[in-house]
């Protein structure tokens, strides 16, 4: 029997984490998450909870990219069925030793020369077609599967071309990164690719601390018993998560508010206008999961340091950090 992940509502703190991992499971089109801070933080257990806390997807039975409908199954595919089924959101990993063949996947020449068939094992990318791939360490990920990222996170499509051949799958999927800025800085290219960044801190409140101790204890003690307590408060995520998804399309947006953006945005310095988008798109995101109407400032307000902190040029004489950065002109902007 495979062990249950720790709860997704059971982790201790760490709100802004929580948060933007709702957030992207309510419009995947943020972008992804980055997720840097101390060891031992809950980063990895926060993506694993994520995984049982996601609503299903209804994928094809046998078609290795999770393709809801036949027409959007590849043509290479084997053993794909007429059926549908059910199946939990994937979140897949990737390790940083692995290959560039096993991220992207495998041709096989000999089969396709001499039998003329499109012999393909996939990869990675094709597993975690519509749900989440997560790299722990990405800051310590090699530059050239970093570059395969960047392209396939910007077209949505993962391309696999040998000896002429070509073979193309759907590979959309939301990002997450975690790792430790000690061990090394993450390209900007793909830090950029991040919708919303967080960081994490050890908690220094002592009672926050035990209450970590006594859940990790109660959870690896008497696992079912723990799970029956926080299985209906992941139940009531995911309910509001979907609530949340359906009512996304319907959030009035003010023209103030997207002069709002673009003005912290300038005031900001932040590069292009992926900093508006996000930053628009998340707000609207939380106003979904709050039943709110309408976009507010409230609502940028909250969301505007993770969304906006890793897009920052450095300023070598600023000490006070990026977020810190970030909250002060929020309150100048949007005093």
């Amino acid at each position: 029997m495979t062990k249950r992940p720790f709860p997704f509502s059971a982790i201790v703190g760490q709100d802004d984490m929580k948060r933007a991992m709702i957030l992207t499971a309510i419009d995947p089109g943020i972008g992804g998450v980055l997720v840097f801070g101390d060891r031992g933080t809950g980063k990895s257990t926060a993506v694993r909870a994520l995984a049982a806390l996601l609503p299903p997807i209804t994928a094809i039975v046998g078609c290795p990219v999770n393709a809801e409908q036949h027409e959007d199954c590849p043509d290479w595919a084997e053993n794909v069925t007429r059926k549908k089924q059910k199946c939990p959101t994937p979140v897949i990993d990737l390790p940083l030793g692995a290959t560039e063949d096993r991220v992207v996947g495998a041709l096989d020449i000999e089969r396709a020369l001499t039998r003329g068939e499109k012999a393909f094992e996939p990869g990675l990318l094709a597993r975690a077609n519509r749900g989440y791939l997560y790299i722990d360490e990405v800051n310590l990920l090699e530059d050239h599967i970093v570059d395969l990222l960047l392209d396939v996170a910007q077209s949505g499509e993962n391309v696999v071309e040998r000896e002429g051949l070509s073979i193309r799958h759907p590979a959309r999927f939301v990002l997450v990164g975690s790792g430790n800025p000690e061990e090394g800085e993450l390209r900007p290219q793909l830090l950029d690719r991040f919708g919303l960044s967080v960081e994490v801190r050890s908690p220094q409140d002592v009672a926050q601390r035990i209450e970590v101790i006594k859940r990790r204890d109660a959870f690896e003690t008497d696992t079912s018993a723990f799970l029956e307590v926080y299985d209906k408060q992941d139940a009531k995520i995911r309910r509001a998560i979907l609530a949340a998804r359906k009512a996304l399309p319907n959030i009035e947006t003010p023209d103030a508010i997207l002069a709002d953006c673009a003005e912290l945005c300038i005031a900001l310095g932040s590069d292009g206008l992926r900093g508006e988008l996000t930053l628009l798109r998340t707000a609207r995101a939380l106003a979904a999961y709050e039943k709110a109407k309408v976009l507010t400032r409230s609502h940028l307000s909250r969301i505007a340091p993770i969304a906006l902190s890793h897009r920052l040029r450095r300023d070598p004489l600023d000490e006070a950090g990026s977020t810190t950065r970030v909250t002060r002109t929020v309150e100048a902007v949007l005093a």
